[in-house]
């Protein structure tokens, strides 16, 4: 490449790199904004809420989500292709295009529903799966994007009421989660395939026009329509809210999330649900979030605290590699198992966020054999271990190789992953911390483990160690919690010169 070819890349890079795409704003530190604008469609609750439902939020620290509607039928695949051969995956099989897809797809796809009966459905049994592997809430898909509504909506025809099942799904799961004490939160799909309404482009015409106010008229009913029927819920999930269709109407949805909270005090709402007036998403053009907590950490998760500003969040993980709704054929996909899962829940639970796991039902409403091994696996840890995951906090300590930090009020946790060949898990600690750790236990456990401190004395170390030793005779096939108490210092690092360089 010549010199010249050289500047020309760079430049681009740079100008690239200087208007960053939407999605990359969950994969780095986000972009600082350097100038301030007037926005008249921004941010309409406080950055940081403090109200009883927000701090139940942040105190779940793992839910469940649910992709379950008629795409269940197929399965990820039909008349023997797959999603790994052509077909649209899962949840989005419907808009299988192209030379591999069959004869008169979309219309095949729009009358399963005259086949969706499943008669192995219990709300209950899955609401007790869910409490039993530990979940402290539930996202249920009401809505995907193919329309079809999982309750009886009033305003559309294509709904649970005209299949051979007939009964209210949503109201099922509402009540069968609710009285195990599991919340519930709502998906809801604005983008909708069969909606001769709906439009992805922005409207120009008078009768795009009409057609689009109609659209939202109708998206506005069926919310409204969700509350009342299901006051007890607590929040909305969004999702197909990328278009130009709905990205255009920002005074609209902004008058509709301050129509829907006046509703339901306390909702909660994510920040998919609607942009700005210049277009931005998820976060305003000052930077600010709009919705109570970044809905953005969709099969990723943040690499460092600092990513996030301060804000609340959740991450949303699938068990294959990106199956939401129903995958019949697992093999040759891999398959996360307790162990990775466990390891981004307390990822998540370290740094402020919840983890919801995804689960995806077939069509006679039974979970996949490995979901349903999996949800017991991880309940078996959690009956152990979720002291450290239910209402816990970050806590600013060096990085540990060993696992993930979390705190409660003097409680300080550490989530074993890594086990040293010594068994001596080495806890790092400020110099200058008010508070150190005064004693330890493994979690499940009424022994109190040996506990020193070690003052290594390396050149400008800014940190002090504290030892933590486990028995020899200890043994782990999971990981496990070190519980700490935080006290005052029995003994401080001694004051030695460092080398002058």
């Amino acid at each position: 490449m010549t010199m010249k070819k050289l500047c020309t890349a760079g430049m681009l890079l740079i100008a690239i790199s200087a208007k960053l795409p939407a999605w990359a704003q969950w994969s780095g530190p986000k972009e600082k904004i350097t100038e301030k604008k007037e926005i008249k469609y921004g941010p309409i609750t406080p950055a940081h809420r403090t109200d009883e439902a927000m701090e139940r939020f942040r105190d779940y620290g793992l839910g469940q989500f649910i992709h379950w509607g008629i795409y269940a039928i197929p399965g990820n695949e039909w008349e023997g292709v797959s999603a790994r051969n052509g077909a649209a995956a899962s949840e989005w099989i419907r808009s299988w295009r192209g030379p591999r897809a069959p004869k008169d797809w979309t219309k095949t796809y729009d009358n399963l529903y005259k086949q969706f009966d499943p008669k192995d459905f219990d709300a209950k049994r899955w609401a007790k799966q869910a409490k039993d592997m530990g979940a402290k809430y539930v996202i249920f898909t009401t809505k995907h994007h193919d329309g079809f509504a999982m309750w009886p909506t009033k305003y559309s025809d294509y709904n649970i009421r005209h299949t051979p099942y007939k009964k209210d799904i949503v109201k099922e799961i509402v009540d069968a989660y609710d009285a195990e004490g599991i919340d519930v939160y709502l998906y809801f799909s604005i983008l909708e395939w069969n909606n001769p309404d709906y439009m992805s482009s922005e409207p120009k015409t008078e009768e795009e026009k009409r057609k689009s106010a109609r659209f939202l008229a109708y998206t506005r009913n069926q919310l409204l329509e969700l509350l009342e029927n299901y006051p007890s819920i607590k929040g909305f999930w969004f999702d197909g809210t990328w278009d130009r269709s709905w990205v255009q109407a920002a005074e609209f949805t902004y008058n509709l999330e301050k129509e829907l909270r006046a509703q339901h005090p306390g909702l909660i709402i994510g920040s998919r649900f609607r942009n700005d007036e210049y277009g931005k998403r998820h976060f305003d053009s000052n930077g600010n979030l709009l919705g109570d907590y970044e809905q953005g950490w969709e099969r990723k998760l943040p690499q460092d605290y600092s990513w996030l500003n301060g804000n609340d969040w959740d991450a949303v993980m699938t068990i294959p590699p990106n199956g939401w709704g129903y995958m019949k054929d697992w093999s040759g996909l891999y398959i996360k198992d307790t162990n990775d899962l466990l390891d981004m829940l307390m990822h998540c639970v370290s740094m402020n966020g919840n983890f919801v796991l995804n689960f995806g039902p077939d069509g006679q409403g039974n979970m996949h054999p490995g979901e349903d091994r999996l949800a017991k696996e991880i309940g078996e840890w959690m009956t152990v271990n979720s002291e450290a995951v239910y209402g816990v906090r970050y806590i600013d300590l060096p990085l540990s190789k060993y696992g993930y930090y979390t705190k409660k009020e003097s409680k300080l946790y550490l989530t074993v992953f890594n086990r040293p060949v010594n068994n001596r898990i080495r806890i790092a600690i400020q110099k200058d911390a008010e508070a150190v750790p005064v004693d330890a236990k493994l979690l499940g456990d009424a022994a109190v483990l040996t506990l020193t401190h070690a003052d290594m004395g390396l050149d400008r170390d800014k940190n002090t160690y504290y030892d933590v030793q486990l028995p020899a005779d200890f043994k782990a096939d999971k990981p496990f919690v070190i519980k700490m108490t935080l006290g005052t210092a029995k003994s401080r690092a001694e004051r030695l010169m460092d080398a002058k360089m």
